[in-house]
Parts: C-alpha cells; structure tokens; sequence
C-alpha cells in the first residue's frame, strides 16, 4: 500500500501496519512523540491498522489531534486514580477540551480543593507504575456485564444508548478500564506533567432535571517546562480578566437586574465608539453602505429565513396585536428584506450592505461571562449579494479587509473552514458547490486552514478567524458565510446583462464578530493598557497645587481643542497618591504640573508603557498625539 506523508512524499508498506508501526519506521523519536493521526482527514488512534493507499497526518503534542489523545488520556488518569481512592465513585464523561480536560463524577463525598492534591499525588503513582494503554472491544452483552460489575451505572445508560451495529470499545491501563471510542497515547508514563486545575458542577447530560454531578478539570503535557509556562500563562490571564479590570477602570458593569446584558459606563463607551468608527471609515472606502434593521420582526419572517426550524432554541419571542414576534438574533434576514426594497442589475454587484445589528441569543445563566458570553450583543454584520463568479474574488477582498482590521491591533490569526452540519438547510449539491468556492478563495490567497467538519452554519459553509492574542490564547472573532439558501427563500434577484432576472449568493460576513466580546478580547489582550486612539482618557494633568491649576486647566483646553481627552487631577491628594491612580487607570501620558513647567512654558511628559520622561513644548506634545491616533498606533 502506498502512504502519502503531510510532507508529500510517499512511502511503500506492506498492509496492516499500524500508524505506530509507521511512525516508527520513519524513525525512533518520531515514533516517541507521535501521539495520533489523521488518516484521509479523520483523526484516528496510534494503534489504528492502515490497510489501503491513504494520506497519513502524524500528529505530536503540537497539533489538536495530538493534544485531544494526550488530554484524553491524561483524564482517564485521573479517572483511574479517583477509583482508586473512592472505588465507589461513579464515573461518567471525560473527554479532552479545548485547554485540557476533565471528568465528571458521582461520587457522595464533596472533592475539595485539598483533595486535588490527593488525587494528583495518586495520579503520579499511577504513571511511575509505566502501564501501556490498551484498546480492545466488548460484545453488547459483554459491555453491560462489565458496568454492572464495576457499579457504572451511567456507563450502562450510554451502552444502551450506542447504535446495534456500533464497536463498544475500551481502553483499559493496569486494573482499570473505561468504557472510551479514544484515541488514546501508548502509555500513562508519557504523561510526565499535569495539573488539576479547578471544580465545578455539572448535571448529567446538561439537563438540570438529573442529578449534579462533581466535575474536575486539569491539564497535562508532555514535558514539566510546558506545564510552567502554561501554569504561569494562566495567572497572567487571571490579571488580565476583562472582567476585572472592566470593574478597575470603570468600563461597564453587569447586574442581576439584567444578567447577560451588559451596561457601558461613559469611558466604556468611548472605547466601543472608537471601534465603531474605525469600522465605518474602513468600511466606507471598502464599498460598504450602511443600514439598519429593527430589533423585532414577526414569526412569518423567522419561518422563511429557517431559523424558527433550526435557531429558535436561542431566540426570545413576545406578542403583539395578537401576532407572534421575535427578537433578532441575527441580522441576515432584515438584510434580505432592504434589498427586496427595488429591483437591481448585475451592475450594482458586489453590493455590500453593512450593519452594527444589536441582536439577542438565549445563553443559560450558567455559561454567561462578562462580554464574551452575553445575551445581547452588537454584530458587525454585512450582507454582499453577488454571482457566483464574484464569490472568489469578493471573499479574498473580505481577507484582505480582515488582515488589515486585525494587524491594527497586533493580531496574529488561524483560519478554520467550517463544512455542513446535521442541521441544514439546502441540498448536498449546493453544499459542495459552496464550500468548494470558499476553499478555492483560501488557496487561491495562499493561506492556511484547518478543515472543521461539520460546523458550518445551518444555511452555508463558513470561513472563521481565530485571533491570537498577546499571551497565546485565540478567540474566534471574524467569520465569512457563503449563502445559497437564503436567496431562494426570499425570492431574491437581480436582472443580468441578458435582461433576465436571476437569483444572486449572499455572503454574511463580520470582521469584529461582535463589539462586545471584541471589547473584552481587547481589555484582556492590551491587560488594560489600551493603544492612544483607543485609551478613554490619553492625558492626565496633574497640578502639583492650587496654584497651579489655572496653567493645567489651560493645558487641558489646547489639548481639547486638539481633539485630545484630557483630564484634569485636581483633588485635594497628595501628589505621589494621584501619580499612582493615574498608573492603575493605565492613562498613556501623564503631566504633572508645577513651578518649572509654567515658568519654562514646557511639560514634563511620562510615557506610560516605557516610564520614561522627557521635555516637549504644548505644541510638539499636540502634534506627536495627533500623529500617532491618527496612525492608531501601538506605540506610545
């Protein structure tokens, strides 16, 4: 059988070799440190037989596929080592997750933060005992024989739950075994650093009609430095929490009154305005129009465009004059009624129709998190009509716009393309002929992207953004979503050079993703210290006396006049405390004035990010201000 390498080169086996078999053939530390594979795309165990001509992806702890065995093995562990402490504890689900792992547990007795310890202690045990992990599977009869022998009572509940036809596999290491469809690494001693994070509650199947079950979260890696600066990665992120620091600098609150629906305090809405104008400008010379849809619409609307059959699990609805209503949660289908406004020609396209859309999306209590997980939030949507022959050119302009967005704020990215879901709408066909236009515009860029089967959205296949920012941590903001569905549902067309009326494609498309969890992204990644254009206050004056106040307050208006936000300190503090409050408000400059600067008629001028100071006149503080919010610099 013949193997062809991510690298492109091909290699000859005989069959039934394992992906173990092959990466060891290739050479011994590949086969150390090949934790799972993709065979043909699919993710597949170290310990899979290759018996036909395929692609071979071997994937090591730096990929997702290597991590998702690693962190599943490494949850198995704990599992393992949680019966060996309370053998009547009964396990449930304990899958990898995007930053580690966890397992959720029914057990009587409550885990505490101290018995983390204890189970760690007992899962370092566990991996100097060096036991290989094996795979091997269980007839029906023999499964639910297994469970009812080792008091799994969840684990009889999901064997009866799998298809007739399904392989019932375990994975089992030294006396334990866990009912698992894997994959899984070779052996628990590969698993050398790892850490139990954190405890949380969680009910059976999410459903809060079950019973609560213990979770507990952690995460692994292969080398004990990897755990270090994961470790300490998450105490920056813990100084950095959005949440925190939208309190500290007076940002926006949340409250019980309105839980997920977040209020902008003034310095708060300076920030989002900035954004919202620097997305204007950039949209105006991109070709956009903007328009506005309202925030409710009724039933008839939500049953046309699909999303009553296939979103209204997250919609909020009320009635009206004995009608039913909905409130938004998106946009798109507003979008779809201005252009039915007047009829268009083939010349008018690409016509790209933008919106900052306040929309509303049903999110539990549970999963809500200041501004990234709200419950209303303001989408940077656009809706760009076009043919079919345009989409390859429009979706790389879309990336070039994306790229020119992100680079503003020192965003590095990756990109996803997202393939049809089980719940869809539209025919295979369309599908294809979709998802084949945006992989086309993606390497017809040059770019690279990971394939995310089955996650597109219902009525298209997408193209997502996944931002990286200062500290390694990646959030999903843009997306662009080719629509062959929506078109046809509400009639839309556009008269062709051939005088007849044809039905256009529609790509949705956001750059920020939302302002709000863009926001939040952006506190997180500058930890507060906002770039000059962005900063809600950019200068602080601080008189070192009432007499000298009436120079500040001077200074303060030329700066106005500027177009600076400048404040004035003038409390009756002392002046070292004012010099610190201006340091925690993370303001970019700071002035203090006193004798020297109103006889000199110069300001003594600290940079916030570099702490030095230096000497400039008023005029040649104004103009280095103005240069750099114009150029929204990073740099102060």
């Amino acid at each position: 059988m013949k193997i062809t390498l991510k690298d492109g080169s091909v290699r000859e086996y005989a069959s039934d070799m394992t992906v173990y078999d092959i990466a060891k053939d290739i050479s011994e530390g590949l086969a150390r440190n090949t934790l799972a594979a993709e065979v043909d795309g699919e993710l597949v165990d170290i310990r899979k037989v290759i018996d036909k001509d395929c692609t071979l992806n071997l994937l090591t702890f730096d990929s997702e596929g290597g991590k998702h065995a690693f962190w599943h093995s490494a949850s198995h562990l704990m599992a393992q080592a949680i019966k060996r402490i309370w053998p009547e504890a009964q396990l449930t689900i304990g899958p990898a997750v995007d930053n580690g792992f966890y397992y959720d547990i029914d057990l009587d007795h409550t885990i505490t933060p101290e018995d983390l310890e204890k189970i760690e202690k007992e899962m370092k045990k566990i991996v100097k005992e060096g036991y290989p992990i094996e795979y091997y599977t269980k007839s029906r009869e023999e499964a639910l024989k297994w469970a009812e022998e080792e008091g799994e009572g969840y684990k009889t509940e999901l064997i009866n739950n799998l298809p007739e036809d399904a392989v019932i596999s375990f994975y089992g290491q030294g006396e334990w075994a866990d009912l698992c469809a894997g994959p899984h690494i070779r052996n628990v001693s590969q698993i050398k650093a790892f850490k139990l994070l954190s405890l949380a509650g969680a009910y059976w199947h999410g459903d809060a009609n079950n019973k609560m079950l213990q979770r507990v979260y952690g995460v692994a890696f292969p080398k004990k430095s990897e755990l270090d600066e994961y470790l300490n990665r998450l105490e920056e992120a813990k100084k950095r929490d959005h949440r925190k620091l939208g309190k500290e600098l007076d940002l926006f609150s949340m409250h019980e009154e309105g839980p997920g629906f977040p209020f902008f305090h003034p310095k708060g809405m300076i920030i989002r305005n900035e954004l919202e104008n620097f997305w204007r400008q950039e949209h105006a010379k991109n070709g956009y129009q903007e328009i506005k849809t309202p925030i409710m619409l009724n039933s008839d609307l939500w049953h046309r465009s699909g999303h009553w059959d296939n979103y209204k699990e997250n919609m909020y609805f009320t009635e009206i004059d004995g009608q039913e209503y909905a409130v938004k949660p998106m946009n798109c289908p507003g979008g779809m009624l201005v252009y039915k406004t007047r009829q268009h020609s083939y010349r008018e396209l690409p016509l790209r129709m933008g919106e900052l859309g306040q929309v509303h999306r049903h999110e539990l209590h549970g999963a809500l998190h200041g501004l990234m997980r709200v419950r209303t939030f303001t989408q940077d949507d656009a809706h760009i009509f076009l043919t079919m022959e345009q989409v390859k050119d429009e979706v790389i302009g879309i990336i070039d716009l994306a790229n020119a967005f992100y680079d503003v704020f020192g965003f590095k990215y990756k990109v996803e393309l997202s393939t049809k879901p089980e719940k869809a709408i539209g025919s295979d066909e369309d599908w294809e002929v979709a998802t084949e236009a945006l992989r086309e515009a993606l390497e017809a860029k040059g770019m690279d992207y990971q394939l995310n089967p089955g996650d597109g959205a219902f009525y298209g296949p997408k193209i997502d953004f996944h931002l990286e920012d200062s500290i390694g941590r990646t959030w999903q903001c843009g997306t662009i979503q080719l629509d062959m569905q929506m078109p046809e549902r509400f009639e839309l067309t556009y008269v062709g050079s051939d005088g007849e009326k044809h039905q256009p494609v529609i790509l949705h498309r956001t750059i920020f993703g939302s302002i709000e969890r863009f926001m939040g992204i952006l506190i997180e990644h500058f930890a507060g210290k906002f770039p000059l254009w962005l900063a809600p206050v950019q200068v602080q004056l601080i008189p070192v006396s009432d007499s000298h106040l009436a120079y500040a307050q001077e200074i303060e208006a030329a700066l106005k006049a500027a177009g600076v936000r400048v404040n004035v300190d003038a409390r009756d503090e002392k002046i070292g405390y004012r010099i610190r409050e201006a340091q925690l408000q993370k303001i970019p400059y700071m002035l203090v004035i006193g004798d020297k600067e109103m006889e000199s008629k110069r300001l003594s001028i600290r940079n916030r990010d570099t702490g030095e100071q230096e000497t400039l006149t008023i005029d040649e503080f104004k103009y280095r201000l103005n240069k750099k919010i114009a150029e929204k610099s990073r740099e102060l």
